[in-house]
């Protein structure tokens, strides 16, 4: 079983895997919150999205509450807000927990790996985005502070593409 093979609803609702929203595809998996600091990077992941899905690649958002509540929307909320305020058309899951005893399946893989400091574990805020392969390892872990765009990302990216 790879992260891939794990249950995750849909923003929707709608029972799914993580390999089903993402097609086997690389992708950048992001904890994301409407009204952080952070939020602007919503338009970088739209522009990577944008840019990379005709070769195969996606950007997933996975809402998370669990930094000063900074997520408190409903499904409905955060799906209206970030189409209207960004036109988020990548793909979103259910609001989960990245910590602590409630963290989710997919975050407790994805807090093993390191980040470009060489810190595992717990996730530090909102916006920090990890690179998965098409087969679901992680080959990147990226801090909230790296924005979207950023070369080390994008250089990630295209060496899963290539």
């Amino acid at each position: 079983m790879t992260i891939l093979d794990t249950p995750i609803a849909r923003l929707d609702g709608t029972p799914t895997t993580l390999g089903e929203i993402t097609g086997g595809r690389p992708a950048l998996l992001v904890n994301v919150a409407s009204k952080c600091g952070l939020t602007p990077q919503y338009a970088g992941l739209e522009r990577l999205h944008e840019t990379y899905a005709d070769r195969g690649f996606t950007v997933v958002g996975l809402p998370c509450n669990q930094f000063m509540g900074q997520e408190p929307g409903s499904a409905e909320e955060i799906q209206e807000f970030c189409s209207a305020t960004y036109g988020v058309t990548f793909p979103m899951t259910e609001k989960i927990e990245v910590n602590g005893e409630g963290r989710h399946p997919v975050y407790a893989e994805l807090t093993t790996t390191a980040d470009e400091k060489g810190t595992d574990g717990d996730i530090a805020w909102n916006f920090e985005k990890f690179l998965v392969d098409g087969s679901g390892k992680v080959v990147a872990r990226f801090s909230p502070g790296v924005e979207p765009e950023d070369e080390r990302i994008i250089s990630a990216i295209e060496a899963q593409l290539s």
